[in-house]
This record gives C-alpha cells, structure tokens and sequence, in this order.
C-alpha cells in the first residue's frame, strides 16, 4: 500500500498529488527537496526519511519530479514499474501543457490524473501478484546431463596422451611417407571406412573431442604442404652476393660514414622500428612523457581519432563542416550512452585527484541523472555541458545546508551569560591540538577570551603541548593589552583521568571565571576502537557542546570516508540520549601538502553533509583559512 504518490515541477509547483495512507507528504518531500536534490546527491533514486522510503525519478526535459513514497518495512516489487509507467503516460497525456514552459499555464493547467493513476496502481500490483514462483532446475533441464558419460569420465591425464598417441602416429605417417608412395595418400573419411561420423569404435564423441579430432586432421593434411612451400620459397630466392653499393675508401679513412652503416638501428639492443606519423594522434602523452590535459571528448570524436582515414576531398571538405555543426548545435537531448564516455574520465579524473572511489561513482551518476534526457543548448558539447553539470554539483556539495558562524553563536552564548562549548575530535595525528591553537588565536584576535580543556589524558606529553600554546598565545595577547584581563588559561588535571569529568569541571570553571569560550581537547582514536569511542560519546553526551568538530587530514582518500562514517556511527550507538549528538563541522589539515589533490573534501563533505568550518594551511598560528568551494572545485578539475 502506498502512503502518496506526487508530481510537481522543479520550481515547486504540485502538479497532481495522491494520498494514501498518509495524511500529509509535506514533510517527506521537502527532505527529500532539501537532502537530495538541491544537494546534488541524485546517484540513487530512493531516499529514507525517517519511517518512510521515498523513490523518485527525474524527467530533466519537462523539468519534472516523481515521487512515491511508502513504509520502508514492506518490500514492494511494482514501485519501479509503476513509476515508469506514470512517468511514461503523464507526460504523453499533458505533453502541450508542460512545453508551455510558464508558472501561469501550470497553474491554470487541469491535471485529472486520478483515475489513470489508479488504474496503473492496480496493472502493477496484479502483474506482481500473478509473477509465477521461481523453481529450481531439475538435473535433466542442466547443460551437465546433456553430455554423454565417456566426457565427464575423463580426467586431466589423457589429454596429453592422446596427443602423445597422435604425434607417433604422425611420426609414423612422416616415415612411411618417406619409405613409398602409397603414405602420401588422403586418409580415407569415416563414411568410406562405414563408422559413423564422430565416433571412434562404436563409441560416441563429445563436440568438444570431435572439433579437436578435426583440427588435427585438418593440420596433418595442409600443415606440411605450407612448410614446404614456405622452405620452397626459401630455397627458390637465392642470396645476392655481393655489394650493391662499393665502398669508397681514401687513405685508409671513410669518406662516408653513413655509406659504412648498413647495419639495422638498434636501441638497448632491439631493433627500431620506424613508426608511422599518424601514431601520434594516439598517444595520449605529450612532449617530454608528460600527460596531456584532461580530453573529455565525445565518444564520436574518440572513435574518429582511434580510426583515422583519408576521404576524398569533395567528401572531406562537406564531411568536416557538417561533423562540425552536428557536434556543436544542439539538436537532440541527451542519454546515457552520449555522456558515458565522458563520465568514465571523469570518474577516473575524481578518483586520481583523492576523491574517494565510491563518492565518484555516485556523482558522476547524480550527474547522468540530472543530464538525461534534457536538451543541449546552442553550440554547446557533450563535454563541456557534463563538465559544467559536475562542477556546479561539486560547489553546491561543498555549501553546507547549514552555515556554521562560530562568531555569531559566541556573541548569542554571552547575552545568555554562558560559555560557547566546542569539542575537538578525530583520529590519531591529524593535528587536534595545532589546530585548536590555531583556532584560539582566531577567536583572541576577535575579542573572545578562551579557556583550554586539555581532556587528553592518555597521550604523553599532550598536556605539556597545550601548556606550550598557552604560554605563547599569552605573549601574543597580555593580559596589559586587555585591561588586566586573562584572554586564554589551560584547564588541566594531568594524566589517567576521565576526560568527561575534567570537561565538565572546565565547563563550569570558565562560567564562573567569565570565559566566552572553552575548546575541549580529546585523544586520538581510531574509529574501530569501541572503548575509546564509547568514552568519546560519554563526554559528548554528559557535556554537550555546542558545536562537534572532527578533524581530518586532506592526505586521505578512501579513509576519509570510514572515518566519519564510522565516528557518526560510535557517537550514535554509544550515546545514552534518545535523539545522539552526532558530528555538527569539519576541520581539515595539511591542506598545503596535498597540491590540487584536494578530494578528500568533497569525500567529507559529501559522506556526511556537514560543512569545513575550518581549513589548516601551515604550522603558524596564522595558517587558518575558510573554505572556498569555487577555488577547491577549480583545482579539482584542473588536469
């Protein structure tokens, strides 16, 4: 039973909506609107929004949307079918009415779909009903007993014996045909002989053995007329002796050098081969062995490169300026077989750039998705117009749903009179306590005053890191400058205690000292460690912060997206409240190690919808940045 089934078009007008059981499908739509599409997250067509699963499909020609959604307990086969279907007959029976292409003829139009849809609804639920059961193959229905006995009786062994038996036997032929005449004669065929076709002694042949019986029989009657023809070849073009070109000599030195040489040009001691000049326009390297730029050509253009003829010059001429226009004006709309060339390289392209393999597979198909079957424009290619798709797809991936402006959040903690909480956590090595350093320098450069929970207790010499910092942070900002103020004091209770405790302790240490902000310093952890991960959701959860940032290195690919899932994954099972605080920000290092290798971001970004509040650049206090979602994109597909 289906809860609603609804169309509307991509600028939110419902054009004809369904209800089921459901009373309302507001809310499922507008997060599927808000989660999937207008995040650029189209590589698969179902979606779970919390009790129900919603499929969808996209008619990227009309601009359109469908939209079934039903109870994700139970497993309807005819979904599929029945939206294809839909799909399939409201756009032939409204087709005048959606070309108009206007908000006004929308909303005039007259949409009585009702009883069609119905119809359909009750078609697919009767054709999955009357699907006949599966039954397994009985052992007379298989290839296996289809053979004859004396094929599976064999064993590995005869093979080679049988061949063993046949080149005696050739032998024997080579000898007697040596000694007489009578050798030489034809081998006389199995009708003559009176057995049967494929058979030898009454027994019966597998085709197997009996194309092989063939193929020796055919080698030993023409195998040797070949060689001596070939050896006949060889005998009848006798040498030419001598030179054909004299030497010259002059005073016991060569007057030509090049005359002398007549020796084949060998390199490491093979002979050169001279190639052709058209070999180059296969090669996909360029001077020197490095690699050409990124050619997302078409598959058209890739088959004319891969093959390239001489035609004629009246052809040619006429051929090139309409293959020309053809290529350029757009005139048909676009399927997958057009832009599946273009896609595998750019897949391939995401994958060498660090973005993780599973994460380029599903955005060049949110891509396909979104390009199928809508028109190209005027002079535009195949290649630039899924380029321009992916990179809009990237940058809407890299803008967060929900911008994360710690400074805002700080200034309405302090009308409330309370400290801005954030906790710092991520794996081991990334750089959590450099870059909370480089954090707290931000925020005392901005006013804010800063209290450093140093929460690690298991790692040695954490706390003495964090005693570095904070003596130096203090140099940089006395509390001389700030009316005799302390902008940024340690918060620490040594080693082997429980970081929860020493959270809270700090928590409510910088609500009776006045400090705006605490910044929480966690121990590495790998996600697969379920103690230390259990206390990291302990802390989360007694404490809860404002704002959880995981911190990852820009270095990772595939790893990048293990992390976090599994860090989401921990904090969710291992909390004890009913609705877990998972991971609200990002923060990637090392981004200055990394060249325009920067996929990891849009790994993380991707995997988890979160946004990079902060990007680490160097080892200054300096070396701070936000995230700029057109410049990572434009290095991201720089060849």
């Amino acid at each position: 039973m289906l809860d609603f089934f609804t169309i509307f078009s991509k600028g939110g007008l419902v054009l004809w909506c369904f209800q089921g059981v459901s009373d309302s499908c507001t809310g499922p739509v507008n997060a599927l609107i808000r989660s999937v599409l207008l995040q650029e997250r189209g590589g698969n067509n179902s979606f779970t929004h919390e009790a129900l699963t919603l499929k969808y499909k996209l008619d990227n020609q009309f601009e359109l949307v469908f939209v079934v959604g039903f109870q994700k307990i139970l497993t309807l086969t005819y979904v599929d079918k029945l939206i294809d279907d839909v799909h399939r007959l409201f756009r032939d029976k409204y087709r005048t009415e959606i070309q108009q292409q206007s908000a006004l003829s929308l909303l005039n139009g007259t949409f009585d779909f009702q009883n069609d849809f119905l119809r359909l609804l009750r078609e697919a639920e009767e054709s999955s009903k009357i699907r006949a059961p599966t039954t397994m193959k009985k052992f007379e229905d298989s290839e296996k007993a289809k053979k004859p006995a004396r094929s599976m009786i064999e064993t590995r062994g005869e093979k080679p014996k049988e061949k063993a038996k046949n080149s005696k036997k050739n032998k024997g032929a080579k000898k007697e045909g040596s000694d007489g005449p009578l050798a030489t004669s034809k081998a006389v065929p199995a009708e003559k002989s009176g057995l049967p076709v494929g058979s030898e002694d009454g027994v019966e042949l597998s085709k197997e053995e009996l194309i092989r019986r063939k193929r020796e029989e055919f080698i030993q009657k023409h195998g040797r007329g070949v060689d001596k023809s070939s050896k006949s070849l060889k005998s009848d073009a006798p040498k030419e002796k001598g030179k054909k070109v004299p030497r010259v000599w002059a005073l016991g030195g060569c007057a030509n050098k090049e005359v002398l040489d007549y020796s084949t040009p060998t390199t490491n001691g093979t002979p050169e081969v001279t190639l052709p000049e058209d070999i180059n326009l296969i090669r996909g390297t360029g001077p020197g062995g490095q690699l050409q730029d990124l050619d997302c050509s078409s598959s058209e253009d890739e088959g004319a490169a891969q093959n390239p003829t001489k035609p004629s010059a009246t052809k040619g001429t006429l051929g090139g300026m309409f293959g020309m226009l053809k290529g350029l004006v757009g005139s048909k709309s676009l399927s997958r077989e057009d832009m599946e060339s273009v896609l595998d390289k750019m897949r391939d392209h995401l994958i060498a750039k660090n973005v993780a393999a599973d994460i380029a597979v599903q955005l060049c198909e949110s891509v396909a998705n979104k390009l199928e079957g809508k028109v190209m424009g005027t002079f535009s290619t195949v290649t630039s117009t899924v380029k321009q798709a992916l990179q809009e797809s990237l940058v809407q991936i890299l803008q967060p749903q929900r911008r994360v402006d710690m400074l805002r959040d700080i200034m309405d903690a302090q009308r409330r009179q309370r400290p801005y909480v954030v906790t710092f956590c991520g794996v081991n090595g990334v750089g959590k306590s450099t870059n909370l350093a480089k954090i707290s320098f931000w925020l005392l450069e901005n006013g804010f005053s800063v209290l450093i929970a140093a929460c690690d207790t298991f790692r040695a010499g954490a706390v003495e890191q964090l005693r570095t910092h904070t003596r130096r942070l203090s140099a940089l900002h006395p509390p001389e400058n700030h009316g005799g103020r302390t902008m940024v004091q340690l918060f620490e209770k040594g080693y082997g205690k429980d970081a929860a405790g020493i959270a809270m302790e700090a928590i409510a240490f910088a609500r009776n000292q006045g400090f705006d902000v605490v910044l929480v310093d966690t121990a590495g952890r790998m996600q697969d460690n379920a103690p230390l991960m259990t206390a990291l959701a302990k802390l989360i959860t007694v404490n809860t912060p404002d704002l959880v940032l995981f911190v990852g290195e820009a270095l990772v690919g595939n790893e990048a997206v293990d992390q976090l899932v599994k860090f989401n994954r921990a904090l969710a099972d291992h909390s004890m409240a009913q609705t877990p605080r998972l991971i609200d920000g990002i923060v990637l290092t090392k981004f200055d190690t990394i060249d325009d290798k920067v996929g990891a971001a849009i790994s993380m970004t991707y995997i988890t919808s979160k946004p990079i509040v902060f990007v680490g650049t160097g080892q200054t206090y300096c070396d701070l940045r936000s995230l700029n979602a057109k410049a990572v994109v434009a290095a991201l597909m720089k060849a």
